[in-house]
């Protein structure tokens, strides 16, 4: 049996209708918003009974999405979104992006703000990461040609 795709990652949230907005300026499409709850939700991820609202969001290309969950019941009970990149666990969504500096002046207007700053590695791209809504770690790669 061979793997198919990555389907989705899921990121928690607060605000999910700015996080909506941000990955949309981003390029991504909502593709839908629901709300889950019951017992068979809770057994898939053991948290017993849950409610919570979600929102898909698909890459342009179609390949990916991310699954972004605001958590209702039962409450968050961990917050490591400012943990440096040095972190363990996951750390950060990279976007490919067709121009890096056009893309950061759009985010900023989400409240984006650059981690580092922006920087060329050899004469194959440029890259950056910054901090979106409820300070996510987004990268961000510009291909040079």
């Amino acid at each position: 049996m061979a793997l198919k795709r990555m389907d989705n990652v899921g990121i928690v949230v607060d605000d999910l209708g700015a996080t909506i907005d941000f990955f949309r300026e981003i390029g991504l499409e909502l593709e839908g918003r629901a709300t889950i709850e019951g017992e068979w939700a809770g057994r898939v991820t053991g948290l017993g009974d849950q409610r919570v609202e979600i929102a898909m969001m698909r890459m342009p290309d179609g390949h990916g999405r991310l699954e972004l969950s605001r958590f209702l019941t039962p409450p968050v009970v961990a917050d490591h979104r400012n943990a440096p990149v040095n972190a363990l666990g996951y750390l950060r969504v990279m976007f490919a992006v067709d121009d890096i500096d056009e893309t950061l002046e759009r985010l900023r207007k989400h409240g984006a703000q650059l981690v580092g700053e922006v920087v060329q590695y050899k004469d194959a791209y440029r890259l950056c990461y910054i901090r979106g809504p409820e300070g996510l770690l987004i990268g961000l790669a510009q291909e040079l040609s």
